[in-house]
């Protein structure tokens, strides 16, 4: 029988937004942007959309080779291999039109409806998103708050893992707590992974912006079952060109490829051309002169609100405990936003609803200063 006007279950699982919804004065200030992760510098020079034209990129506003472009392939190979200390080659490297429409189409391709996925929690909202999207289930597990060892990071996962369980996801640096996944966790984890037969997701699109510590990467502790995400948005400014990449094997490849075609097909050809320009070179200063910038409000936000400095990626994740009320989280997202100040609320990470997330890039750092210290200020600290 027609189902119509019914909208499908996948697509009510899904929710519209990953920041909470609220009603302000559209009168007021523009809010400070604390919620969202993104950056107030503009992209260096040589890489923006006015750098580019017609005469030297004939074909610019085309459609590219659906894997994205040869030459950017080409030194995505070359980078990422070198930096992986993994040999890669361009047949391993596709081009999406942002690492989160990258992640979703590995998802069309490798899990199926019903099937689950291990989420190292708290996560990055949309891979949860993309799961329910494609008729999946995302399983949380508690791992990126506490400290442990690498073994009880095993245990977590493992008590977690079932016969529906095709996969397992987790981001370094972290989005949202700013830690570092250390090699001893990666190794056991990819290793456990391994010997259960599971792809693992290893979402590294903040790699640049490691403050303490080393990023170590998944794909070079197992090559043949990992897909590694990678973000031109986050490693070089570049958020609304939408434009990231993958490595997987090359049969991975293939197949996400194919999902994406049926998708947007490729990514924009100028943003790719941007991305090109910032590989070769010209985004080199601005990435060194970006990390000590994110580095330094990174931590002046964190001694305001008591925690440690991040290690990496732009984000604290806030035990808001303390400035509960009985309307819980959603009372003081409520009055923060009154207050001119949004965050992003724990439960879109997790099971955390008395957490909230921080984004300390955004917006310049003294407006950043300022929200925090209205944060500060409803935490009574």
């Amino acid at each position: 029988m027609p189902r119509f006007p019914e909208i499908t279950a996948a697509a009510r699982a899904v929710s519209g937004s990953v920041y909470s919804k609220l009603e302000r004065d559209p009168d007021a200030p523009p809010p400070v942007p604390l919620h969202v992760g993104d950056t107030w510098m503009e992209p260096a020079v040589g890489c923006r959309m006015q750098d580019l034209t017609v005469e030297a990129h004939p074909g610019m506003h085309r459609y590219s080779d659906v894997p994205g472009l040869p030459a950017l392939r080409q030194r995505i190979a070359e980078v990422h291999g070198a930096r992986a200390g993994y040999p890669t080659g361009p047949e391993q490297v596709l081009v999406t039109a942002g690492a989160t429409a990258g992640l979703a189409a590995t998802v069309g391709a490798l899990v199926a409806p019903g099937e689950e996925v291990l989420l190292a929690a708290p996560y990055w909202p949309l891979i949860a998103g993309s799961l329910r999207a494609f008729g999946a289930r995302p399983v949380d597990v508690d791992l990126m708050i506490d400290t442990m060892s690498a073994d009880e990071a095993v245990a977590r996962f493992e008590a977690a893992r079932s016969d529906r369980t095709v996969a397992v996801y987790w981001n370094t640096p972290h989005n949202p707590t700013g830690r570092l996944l250390p090699k001893s966790w990666l190794e056991a984890l990819s290793e456990w992974a391994r010997s259960h037969g599971l792809w693992i997701f290893s979402d590294e699109v903040y790699e640049d912006y490691v403050y303490e510590g080393e990023h170590h990467y998944t794909r070079a502790l197992a090559p043949e079952c990992t897909i590694s995400v990678h973000s031109f948005s986050k490693a070089y400014g570049m958020a609304g060109n939408r434009c990231g990449y993958l490595v997987a094997p090359e049969e991975v490849i293939g197949a996400v490829k194919r999902i994406m075609t049926n998708i947007n097909y490729s990514a924009c050809t100028a943003s790719q051309l941007a991305a090109l320009n910032a590989l070769d070179g010209a985004a080199d200063a601005w990435v060194r002169q970006a990390r000590e910038k994110y580095a330094e409000i990174g931590r002046r936000v964190a001694d305001r609100l008591g925690l440690d400095a991040p290690r990496g990626s732009t984000f604290l994740f806030v035990d808001v405990t303390e400035a509960l009320d009985e309307r819980g989280l959603s009372g003081l997202l409520a009055d923060l936003g009154q207050a001119g100040v949004l965050v992003a609320p724990g439960p879109s990470f997790g099971p955390y609803p008395n957490h909230v997330r921080v984004c300390f890039t955004a917006a310049e750092p003294a407006r950043t200063l300022q929200g925090v210290e209205i944060l500060a200020r409803h935490m009574k600290r």
